[in-house]
C-alpha cells in the first residue's frame, strides 16, 4: 500500500511514465525522427488533473511553436555558435513576453536555440518535425489525464 501522503507523487510519475511510453511508441511506429522530443513533451506537461495537463500542454506548444517559427527565421541570419545562441534566446524569450505569452519564454528560447545551434540546413523541416513530435506527446499526455485515478487514499486507514 502506498502511503498517503506519497499518493499524488507516485499517481503523476504513473501518469508520466505511461504518458512517455506511449508517446514514444507511436512515434517510433510512425517512424519519427525524434521520438525524445514526443517523451519530453509528455513528461513535461503531465499534472495530476485534465485542466492543468491541458494548460502546461498549451504552453509547451505556444513556446515550441514560437521557438520553432523564430529559430527557423534566425538560422538564415546568423551563424551557428554561442553568440548565435544567447541572441536567439534573447528574441524568442522577449518575443514570447511582448505577445503575451510569458509562461512559455523559455520553452520557445531553447527550441529557437536548438534549431540554430544544429538544424542550419535544414531549419524549417527541423522545426516542423520538432512541432509534430510535440504535440505528439502532449495529445497522449491530454489522453492519459482523462483515466481516473485509480489509487485513492482511504479515508478511514484500517487499523
Amino acid at each position: 500500500m502506498i502511503p498517503t501522503k506519497l499518493l499524488p507523487a507516485f499517481q503523476v510519475s504513473a501518469r508520466a511514465a505511461v504518458s512517455a511510453a506511449l508517446a514514444v511508441a507511436i512515434a517510433q511506429w510512425l517512424r519519427l525522427d525524434f521520438p525524445l522530443y514526443a517523451m519530453i513533451g509528455a513528461v513535461i506537461v503531465t499534472d495530476l488533473t485534465p485542466a492543468q495537463t491541458q494548460s502546461l500542454g498549451m504552453r509547451r506548444l505556444m513556446g515550441t511553436l514560437l521557438g520553432a517559427l523564430v529559430g527557423a527565421s534566425l538560422s538564415f541570419l546568423l551563424p551557428s555558435g554561442p553568440l548565435s545562441i544567447g541572441i536567439s534566446i534573447l528574441l524568442a524569450m522577449a518575443l514570447s513576453h511582448i505577445l503575451d505569452l510569458a509562461e512559455a519564454a523559455k520553452v520557445s528560447g531553447y527550441v529557437c536555440a536548438i534549431i540554430v545551434l544544429e538544424h542550419r540546413n535544414e531549419p524549417w523541416s527541423y522545426a516542423l518535425a520538432r512541432l509534430i513530435e510535440t504535440l505528439l506527446g502532449i495529445g497522449v499526455a491530454w489522453c492519459v489525464s482523462l483515466v481516473p485515478k485509480l489509487l485513492r487514499a482511504n479515508k478511514h486507514p484500517r487499523s
